[in-house]
């Protein structure tokens, strides 16, 4: 069972980014604590009965145009595949888009592999988000860190980031 939590209370359950984002968001973030080794999508979701369409992804891809990097982070449905080849390369404009090497993502957004979120992410880099993901009324993300998970509304994320809606999913 979860024990959701307005996220503004947990700040501890939250990598340093995303603490210091929360409150500029302007929505309703709750947060749980989950067992880090049950993180993963998969065992996450079989773990805490939440089924995978309520669960979103975020995958951070690259691609370069004139020898400068392009980072972006995408939200997918659980149960669904990302276009990064078609949409989001384009998107991009980029000639190929690939999801960055662990240790880059994690470097980068100061937040753990395995929870990455699309909250607290770089100014400069886009969020994507797939169009069924903001059907949600209710989605579970990332919160930075392994130890738990975000929840509020497909509509909220895109609030809350700035997102691009996109028909991303293949």
């Amino acid at each position: 069972m979860l024990d959701w939590v307005p996220a503004a209370d947990r700040v501890d359950l939250l990598a340093a980014p995303v603490a210091k984002t929360t409150p500029q968001t302007g929505v309703e973030l709750k947060v749980a604590e989950i067992d880090p080794e049950l993180s993963d999508t998969a065992a996450f979701c079989e773990r805490y009965g939440v089924a995978l369409e309520d669960s979103a992804n975020c995958v951070i891809v690259a691609g370069k145009r004139g020898g400068e990097v392009r980072y972006a982070a995408v939200m997918i449905l659980a149960d669904d595949r990302a276009d990064v080849n078609g949409v989001v390369r384009r998107h991009l404009d980029v000639r190929k888009v690939s999801f960055a090497p662990q240790a880059e993502a994690v470097e980068l957004t100061g937040m753990e592999y395995g929870g990455i979120t699309p909250i607290g992410l770089p100014a400069d880099w886009p969020v994507l988000v797939d169009e069924k993901v903001t059907q949600r009324d209710f989605i579970v993300i990332g919160s930075g860190v392994r130890r738990s998970k975000l929840a509020l509304s497909g509509k909220a994320l895109v609030e809350a980031t700035g997102a691009e809606v996109l028909p991303i999913a293949l």
